[in-house]
């Protein structure tokens, strides 16, 4: 399979990005294996005709906002996060009205619908830096409430969650009790944990960071075994890149049904018949490379 999928991306000049959280056959089918901006970002780099998105229909959105010259392909339409359709724009709207021109801070996680409607658009790896940026002491930020709270204890703004309740089941899967019971059984690892995890989760761990900033950590940490509170798929990633350390899920069924959707299969059906491809409206599109046009400049800014 692996083989055949090769062959196609010669023949159709295309390339395959895969989320960090995509089963370990499908990130090896991979030319490039990240998390969801850095892929968006690296499909504006490549030169190929056809992206085939394995991730979740809100990253395959982005990318296809960022690369309008390209086909961009999600290999399931079932790949939905949940998460992301906890914020509808309906429901963005009510809350701009509820507090008028209070900033909107939108996760990446979101619908294009709904960051069309934003201020800025933030990853897990960068939403401290941006709050911290605007010049607003009150920040609407949604939609997951565990994020917020991270950015208003590392910036001390208001933050208002939008919805109050927004979360990833994954992530709210990871237990205190987990934590401590894997720290006595290994008491030289270091926890990672992802910010999506509750409070309590993130005060018990070492570091707290996006997957991209946990691979980061991994390599430079003088430490040789880690406990790692994110989905399970990110420990594939990590044992490939660092081979002379060990990594230990957190909770060993923290699995994202909607990211193991796609499978190899799949990956090849996309290619070979060019589906299921994702258009974003042209003037939800405009408004939504406005939102991160906006982001960018903030974040140049010294």
């Amino acid at each position: 399979m692996l083989g055949r999928i090769r062959e196609l991306k010669r023949e159709l000049n295309a390339v395959i990005l895969a989320h960090n959280y995509q089963p370990s056959d499908v990130q090896d089918s991979a030319d490039f294996v990240g998390d969801s901006l850095e892929l968006s970002m690296k499909a504006t780099e490549v030169k190929a005709k056809y992206i085939v998105f394995a991730g979740v229909d809100f990253m395959a959105e982005q990318a296809a906002v960022l690369n309008p010259d390209k086909v961009i392909l999600l290999p399931d339409l079932g790949a939905r996060c949940h998460m992301a359709w906890m914020l509808p724009r309906s429901l963005l709207l009510e809350y701009k009205r509820r507090y008028p021109g209070t900033p909107v801070v939108l996760y990446v996680n979101t619908l294009a619908e709904a960051k069309a409607e934003a201020d800025y658009i933030c990853t897990s790896a960068n939403a401290v830096e941006v709050v911290k940026r605007i010049p607003s002491e009150r920040v609407l930020f949604g939609p997951d409430v565990n994020l917020a709270r991270f950015v208003e204890s590392r910036t001390g703004k208001e933050i208002i969650a939008v919805p109050s309740n927004g979360h990833c089941y994954v992530h709210l899967s990871f237990a205190p009790e987990d934590i401590s019971r894997l720290r006595e059984a290994y008491p030289d690892a270091e926890v990672l944990a992802h910010p999506e995890c509750t409070p309590e989760v993130q005060s018990m761990a070492d570091f707290i960071g996006s997957t991209s900033k946990m691979v980061r950590r991994a390599k430079e940490s003088e430490a040789r075994r880690f406990i790692i509170a994110t989905e399970t798929g990110l420990l594939h990633r990590l044992r490939r890149e660092c081979p002379d350390k060990e990594f230990i899920p957190a909770y060993q069924n923290a699995v994202c049904i909607y990211m193991k959707r796609i499978t190899l299969e799949k990956v090849y059906e996309s290619l070979k018949r060019l589906r299921y491809v994702v258009e974003v409206p042209t003037e939800i599109a405009s408004k939504v490379a406005g939102v991160l046009r906006n982001t960018f400049e903030l974040l140049e800014v010294s």
